[in-house]
């Protein structure tokens, strides 16, 4: 008994009208399925459907395939994966789509350092495709957090990790700890905390070079900027270590040597203006500095400090000086920039008016941070990356 008519019909099921479906989407697709290698796979799918009873087993002699003088033997179930044998093929000589590989993304990752002075834990962020193999070296920048803050918490609010991937640099976050300092400041009115290779300072330095040696890191591009407490230490890393970092970064801090103990900290926090105990400590590399004038931790007059001792170590240089104003993200702000006669930047003094003792054009996913005014971490990089120092372009 026939269980399908001439047509190829079984139970309602139209096997011909199937088998003509997909001639037609071969020969739509640009491929002939009345010769070659497309009409091959059209025989082995009426095959195949003959084997399962709905249409008339054809009586045509089967065989392999033959492509480029080879016969090759193609089974049935590779072929009847229709829909991707229907996908429009390239026209010859066009070339291939090939996907581009995806960026890695950056890494924020945590460590510890141990010197001859003490131990910190420390964040290091490696940005987006980051690669040991490349022959590119990168910049570095060390960010020091201010008191009651944390790596994740200032990189949160300075988003500087994002200007990471951005500009192609590695970020570094020294962590104080509360054994240090109960309200975890970095101990920058300290004596001992202000001396190449003692206390704090070395213990930084130490991370510094220890993160430069981990990563392809470019010796000649390594910045230190710091917050408060951390914009203190900062200075204090500048003004020691001159040949480990080429620029520092001071926000709402204080200057080199402005006080020797805890009483003297809080004298010069809120003084109008700033008398360090050693005035003539010049700053030896180009310094960028942000200060708001409505700043009731530490008072204006500290920026103006280190903005001085920067100036200063030119001394006897003819200096020159740019002063402009202007508004960006809803708060005004003058600006002075200091030259040499190369016109090399010396010192930028940013004051932001109406701000108070936090990260200008910040995040507020972070402390201490103002979403208005101009946005210093992106300044703060520019200013960082226009620096020039020995071997450098």
């Amino acid at each position: 008994m026939k269980n399908h008519d001439a047509t190829g019909r079984r139970f309602g099921f139209d096997a011909t009208r199937v088998t003509d479906t997909i001639k037609h989407a071969l020969a739509s697709a640009g491929l002939d399925a009345r010769s070659g290698p497309m009409k091959h796979v059209t025989d082995t799918i009426e095959d195949a459907l003959s084997a399962a009873g709905l249409m008339p087993r054809s009586e045509r002699p089967q065989s392999g395939i033959t492509i480029d003088g080879s016969a090759y033997e193609i089974r049935p179930e590779v072929v009847l994966d229709v829909p991707r044998l229907a996908r429009p093929q390239p026209n010859v000589g066009e070339p291939a789509t090939i996907e581009t590989p995806k960026p890695q993304p950056g890494e924020f990752l945590e460590r510890t350092f141990t010197g001859s002075t003490g131990t910190r834990a420390y964040k290091v962020y490696v940005p987006a495709g980051y690669s040991h193999e490349s022959s590119r070296l990168l910049p570095m920048v060390v960010m020091l957090h201010g008191c009651t803050q944390s790596p994740d918490d200032f990189a949160a609010g300075t988003r500087m990790n994002a200007l990471a991937d951005e500009h192609g640099f590695v970020a570094v976050y020294p962590a104080q700890c509360a054994a240090a300092n109960a309200q975890r400041c970095w101990n920058w009115f300290r004596t001992d905390d202000q001396i190449r290779e003692c206390g704090e300072p070395a213990i930084i330095a130490g991370i510094t070079k220890e993160v430069a040696a981990t990563y392809r890191v470019d010796s000649r591009r390594i910045f230190v900027v710091g917050m408060s407490a951390g914009a203190a230490m900062a200075v204090i890393l500048a003004t020691t270590y001159p040949d480990l970092y080429a620029a520092v970064g001071a926000h709402s801090g204080l200057a080199y040597r402005a006080a020797h103990d805890m009483p003297s900290a809080f004298k010069a926090m809120h003084a109008a203006t700033s008398s360090p105990a050693r005035p003539h400590a010049p700053i030896p590399v180009p310094a960028i500095v942000f200060h708001g004038d409505h700043d009731r931790t530490v008072a204006l007059g500290n920026a103006a400090a280190i903005v001085g001792h920067a100036v200063a170590s030119r001394a006897g240089a003819t200096l020159r000086q740019d002063a402009s104003s202007g508004e960006a993200g809803g708060r005004k702000f003058s600006r002075t920039v200091y030259a040499d006669a190369c016109n090399d930047v010396i010192a930028e003094h940013w004051v932001v008016h109406g701000a108070g003792h936090a990260w200008s054009g910040g995040s507020t996913a972070g402390t201490f941070a103002d979403a208005r005014g101009p946005d210093a971490s992106r300044e703060i990089i520019r200013f960082f990356f226009a620096v020039r120092r020995a071997g450098t372009a």
